[in-house]
């Protein structure tokens, strides 16, 4: 069991930073001696920049590189622009610098394929049309960290000591994450143990190369013995270890960031935003938007996203339309990330309302949007609504499904019950189908109990995942559920033999001023007694009502005593009593489980929320259940 604490004082923030005008933008100098170079600062289009490169060639102030690189950064870097007319123009160029050279190496090096910027560098150093600088290293490396390979981040780095450069700080900074990022730690410090002089870019990026590599405990040594530590610092570490699902620990860390009056970025902001998502910490996120307005914090389409994301994953899918509403700018990103928290939420019928909204609006949906309306119907039941959508991301907008849009379908059609049509999906895929499929459909073979069809899935996931514990034990539930319990032996010697432990279930619920997480059996709270004595109230409070326990969920062959004591013990049930206890009557308490709610606790719940007359909302791996008044949001079908 663990708990974080946050309560945090407030403080002024500092004034916001000058921002660096884009590169492409020219000095008041160059635009009094060119002044059609004004145009690039409107310029909104590839078609816009063909027209002012047009006229610089036809004045023949092209010919000067200081309006050459101008026109290239705007290709390469502007979020308007095109690498490939950057590259179209490098080669018009008659005599390229380093400067525009770098230019277009940074854009192939923050790109999607950053292979290309290496690519890029061997074509100049073979044709000897610029010959490389200081500066060139740095974006080399920083795309051999993002390819990742060692074997090309070798071969640069053999080239800057050859040329001389190792000495340099902004290179051997890039040496480090390059190192960092191949996994060799050991090299990472040897690079940073033998920089002249540090700078805070190399405590940082040693630090985001401990936490990239899970090295933790060398990550806060570092930083705690850093001479300066600025909002990149903290920001660092708080990425680091959402990087490494360390959500708790990024909580902390934050709650340590604001006692010492550092002022977060939005980096940092839409980070612990996330990491209140996970946990199911509502009211953390609540003082966190709070924070945001006494600040006057500019609610940006990151930041909205992020407290839609939040909201919808706390269960409170009111308060997330609050915050989409309020939004002025609403990207496709705004628009998915409500849609999908709908849907999660068993709100299929207003995903879909959305989704119309979305398109009168005239936002292109994208392909993450329509796993949230696939994911609606599904969760909803709404099978054939499902399958318009599904063909119309085709016919209609021009987009190819993926390995997540077929699964989701087969994930429609299993939990309808329509096992045929499921395995339809599947064989009728241009690919092979990943574990994800077959894991949907394993899951409705358990829900429907086809066992048949249940075994076949099963021993073909074992093959594909044989490490991943869930594959086991959702096949032992569906041997289990017909009294096949020398299957489930064999299932459990399978995986003592490779080494494969259970996922312990845990629950989180979130009381305001700390989280707190409970495991099955917990036997570490401070409170124990108090909660297993509320535990038992519970227990005599279900059995007046009529409450039997479904000890079919219990995958051990011992008698019914024992397994009513274990199924007892569940880990939201633990999180549940100590929500009665410690939350005032009508309080809504809110569950977050990291597996998927087991049949037992979920009817247990639902008669929960009737004796107790309170709101319980569980999200587990898969959706919420919203459970009032003895009746569950999802209706029973999930």
């Amino acid at each position: 069991m663990s708990i974080i604490g946050f309560t945090v004082p407030l403080f002024s923030l500092p004034s916001q930073p000058n921002l660096r005008k884009p590169p492409w933008i020219p000095t008041p100098q160059l635009l009094r001696k060119y002044p059609i170079l004004r145009h690039l600062s409107s310029c909104k289009t590839v078609k816009d920049l063909t027209q002012i490169h047009a006229q610089t060639i036809t004045t023949g102030i092209f010919s000067d590189n200081f309006v050459a690189s101008r026109i290239l950064s705007f290709a390469a870097l502007s979020p308007h622009g095109s690498i490939p007319y950057a590259r179209f123009l490098f080669y018009g160029i008659r005599k390229p610098d380093s400067f525009i050279a770098n230019t277009l190496i940074r854009a192939y090096a923050f790109s999607p394929n950053p292979i290309a910027a290496i690519v890029f560098y061997s074509e100049i150093l073979e044709s000897s049309l610029v010959f490389p600088d200081v500066h060139t290293f740095p974006l080399l490396l920083k795309a051999c960290s993002e390819i990742p390979s060692l074997r090309l981040g070798e071969a640069i780095h053999s080239q800057v000591c050859k040329l001389g450069w190792s000495g340099e700080v902004s290179v051997s900074n890039f040496l480090v994450q390059m190192y960092a990022s191949c996994g060799l730690i050991d090299s990472a410090e040897l690079v940073f143990d033998r920089i002249p002089e540090c700078d805070d870019a190399s405590w940082n990026i040693m630090i985001g190369g401990y936490l990239k590599c899970g090295v933790f405990k060398s990550a806060r040594r570092m930083f705690e013995a850093m001479p300066n530590r600025d909002v990149v610092s903290w920001s660092v570490m708080i990425n680091g270890y959402m990087q490494g699902s360390c959500f708790k620990e990024a909580l902390c860390h934050f709650r340590d960031m604001m006692e010492e009056k550092i002022e977060p970025n939005e980096s940092v902001l839409v980070n612990v935003l996330s990491a209140c998502a996970y946990l199911g910490a509502m009211e953390q996120g609540k003082w966190i938007e709070r924070y945001m307005e006494r600040k006057n914090v500019r609610l940006t389409v990151r930041l909205g996203t992020a407290l839609i994301d939040m909201y919808s994953k706390c269960g409170s899918v009111e308060r997330a339309l609050e915050v989409f509403y309020r939004m002025k700018e609403k990207n496709v990103l705004v628009w998915s990330a409500m849609i999908n928290g709908l849907a999660i939420n068993g709100q299929g019928k207003d995903a879909l309302n959305l989704f119309s909204q979305m398109e009168v609006q005239g936002i292109k949906p994208n392909e993450v949007t329509f796993i949230g309306i696939l994911n609606a119907c599904s969760h909803s039941k709404l099978v054939d609504e499902g399958c318009h959508f599904f063909h119309s991301m085709t016919s209609v907008y021009g987009l190819k499904p993926n390995a997540h849009h077929y699964c989701c379908m087969v994930d429609l059609y299993g939990r309808a019950g329509m096992l045929n049509q499921a395995q339809a999906v599947i064989k009728g895929m241009l690919f092979q189908p990943n574990s994800a499929i077959w894991g949907a459909l394993l899951n409705a073979c358990r829900i429907h109990g086809d066992t048949e069809l249940g075994e076949q899935v099963g021993r073909r996931l074992l093959e594909l995942e044989p490490n991943h514990s869930g594959r086991y034990v959702l096949l032992s539930n569906i041997y289990a559920a017909c009294g096949r319990w020398d299957r489930v032996a064999e299932l459990r010697r399978m995986m003592r033999e490779r080494h494969v432990s259970k996922t312990p279930g845990c629950s989180f619920i979130d009381l305001g001023d700390a989280v707190h997480e409970f495991v099955a059996g917990d036997n570490s709270h401070p409170q124990l007694e108090m909660i297993y004595a509320k535990l038992d109230e519970m227990s005599q409070e279900l059995k007046v009502a009529g409450y039997k326990p479904d000890t079919g969920q219990v995958l051990l062959d011992m008698d019914e005593e024992e397994k009513e004591t274990t199924l007892s013990q569940h880990s939201e049930k633990l999180a549940i009593a100590f929500g009665l206890i410690k939350t005032d009557s009508g309080t809504t308490i809110r569950i977050t489980k990291n597996l998927r709610v087991c049949t037992d606790c979920h009817s247990a719940t639902k008669l929960i929320s009737k004796i107790y007359d309170r709101e319980i909302v569980v999200r587990d791996r898969c959706r919420f259940h919203h459970f009032r008044d003895g009746s569950c949001s999802c209706m029973d079908f999930w």
